[in-house]
């Protein structure tokens, strides 16, 4: 099966090494991919979001199977231009990829599906908002919070969601659908802000690990049945199947999984953690999603382990970072693996181009043993400059994670 991902990153990196493991993936491409992804896959220079560039590639390529990493080019309709091409695609169509590029829509699913979610109000004027927002007892932040509303409301048909305040930790849970069948992955929990403490920022993600350890025995299942088969029912219902990976973020809360968002691609950097645990071939697991024989998919196989990704960011993340760095990566222990994300190559060196730079992801019989193997592995990383937060995982090893 020859294969093509679309995107640049850490996710895609990932996937492009778990594609690998899959002895039915007989060739590999990337576009636009990063200095990583090239030592294992072919790279082509091809705006990812432009969505007849990349079907006229994949149709060079003789592509069995495209991959869309990134939610940019899934809004802009590059699935929907592959399938039109004749290709099997792993990505919802634009019309399907609203339940991320649009926070409005994704709660109108959710209501027809009866999804427990935070209560929500939309607003498209400026005042009313900053007045609901006064009104809500917000503890901090006012002023930032109705300044950053008001500036999303000056433009043209703009809406602002104002959402309630959901209790407890955070899990990130991915599922594979064909439109129809949900195939449900392992969970896991992202670190957001930028620095130690949950201090800082957000970002795109520092770090994540899985499975884990604190959640309640019959989570996924409970999750699976109220939350994802229901929306990907109602999805179907509403002309707008979803087939590809629907990522719904959870609040678990002390009245139960409470959905905080869904995205309509893989995470990063979950996926880093997530597909270093897949046994099962990821290839004949996508390809299945995209033609529609999820169904009669055998039963994933996992390694009976867990996995810590740790995210090496520049210097300036997460506001301007610095860029044209050399990256150096020495050698590193078995198990232990780096994606590369805004990284480009020069000549022989690997210099910095983004945010988040790399992530050093291991695996270990205890998340304790992946956390310290994926942080002597971020040791053999060289970047001026670079940080990275010291306690990915470490409150989960502690048992230190409670739901209210």
């Amino acid at each position: 099966m020859r294969v093509l991902v679309v995107g640049s990153g850490a996710r895609e990196h990932a996937l492009v090494l778990a594609l690998l493991r899959d002895p039915g993936v007989t060739e590999l491409h990337c576009a636009p991919g990063n200095a990583g992804t090239v030592a294992v896959a072919a790279a082509h220079l091809v705006d990812p979001l432009d969505p007849q560039a990349v079907a006229a590639l994949a149709t060079s390529l003789a592509a069995d199977l495209v991959v869309i990493g990134p939610e940019a080019p899934l809004v802009a309709g590059v699935a929907d231009a592959v399938r039109a091409a004749g290709i099997a695609c792993f990505g919802p169509s634009a019309a399907a990829a609203q339940i991320e590029g649009s926070k409005a829509f994704a709660k109108q699913v959710m209501a027809a599906a009866n999804v427990a979610t935070a209560a929500a109000r939309v607003f498209t004027d400026g005042d009313a908002c900053a007045a609901h927002l006064a009104a809500a007892a917000i503890p901090d932040d006012l002023d930032v919070a109705v300044a950053f509303a008001r500036d999303v409301l000056s433009a043209s048909g703009a809406q602002v969601i104002v959402e309630a305040f959901l209790d407890g930790p955070e899990v990130s849970l991915f599922a594979i659908t064909d439109g129809t069948t949900v195939v449900t992955l392992l969970p896991a929990q992202d670190h957001k802000r930028a620095y130690d403490g949950d201090e800082g920022p957000n970002t795109g993600g520092m770090g994540a690990y899985a499975p884990l350890p604190w959640l309640p025995p019959g989570t996924i299942e409970l999750v699976h049945r109220t939350v994802l088969q229901p929306v990907v029912d109602e999805m179907a219902r509403r002309g707008t199947p979803f087939a590809g990976l629907l990522y719904a973020g959870l609040a678990m809360t002390s009245g139960g999984p409470s959905v905080i968002e869904f995205n309509c691609r893989f995470g990063d950097p979950e996926t880093q953690a997530v597909l270093s645990l897949l046994e099962s071939p990821l290839g004949a697991l996508l390809h299945s999603a995209a033609v529609g024989t999820l169904a009669g998919h055998p039963e994933l196989a996992w390694h009976g382990g867990y996995a810590a990704t740790v995210v090496v960011a520049a210097e300036g993340y997460p506001g301007t970072p610095a860029a044209g760095d050399e990256v150096v990566v020495g050698p590193l222990a078995d198990g232990v693996t780096v994606q590369h994300a805004g990284t480009r190559l020069d000549g022989d060196r690997v210099l910095t181009c983004g945010g988040r730079v790399l992530s050093v992801t291991a695996v270990g019989d205890s998340l304790g043993q992946a956390r310290k193997a994926a942080y002597a592995g971020v040791g053999a990383v060289s970047v001026r400059g670079g940080f990275w937060r010291s306690d990915i995982a470490l409150k989960a090893v502690e048992g230190a994670i409670r739901i209210p």
